[in-house]
């Protein structure tokens, strides 16, 4: 299963919830999963999904406070749905490399993001993780 891809519909489904809250996040997420056609894994796409949602407030304080010159409703949806799911990843992937979630959110930011997002995501979460907000994980 390909963890990009994976990773590109996890923050399509966050990016268009946040537009559409009130939408059936199963029915995004679903609709999401099916035009890749079984290509992605279904269940890393929804632990991404629920489990940036679910610790919102905690991943929202972690952006703020390694980007406390932007406040988080000025950040462009896009950057701040890709940092949500990467910061995610840092605090709760046992599996996945801290430095592996870092490069696939600066890539995804490069894909979907405006001119400067791969450096601003990539200087958030680098501050993220030097600051030992890594979820206690070592490298």
């Amino acid at each position: 299963m390909n963890r990009h891809l994976s990773r590109m519909i996890a923050m399509q489904t966050l990016y268009e919830h946040e537009f559409r809250p009130d939408a059936d996040l199963s029915e995004i997420k679903h609709r999401n999963l099916t035009e890749y056609d079984g290509k992605a894994d279904v269940e890393f796409v929804n632990e991404i999904v629920d489990g940036a949602l679910h610790n919102l407030p905690e991943i929202d304080k972690r952006i703020e406070d390694a980007a406390p010159e932007w406040p988080i409703d000025q950040i462009s949806l896009i950057d701040k749905n890709i940092l949500r799911m990467a910061i995610y990843e840092l605090l709760n992937s046992k599996e996945i490399p801290p430095k592996v979630a870092i490069n696939e959110a600066v890539e995804l930011a490069k894909q979907f993001g405006g001119e400067n997002s791969s450096k601003f995501i990539n200087g958030v979460l680098g501050s993220i993780y030097d600051n030992g907000s890594n979820g206690g994980k070592d490298e």
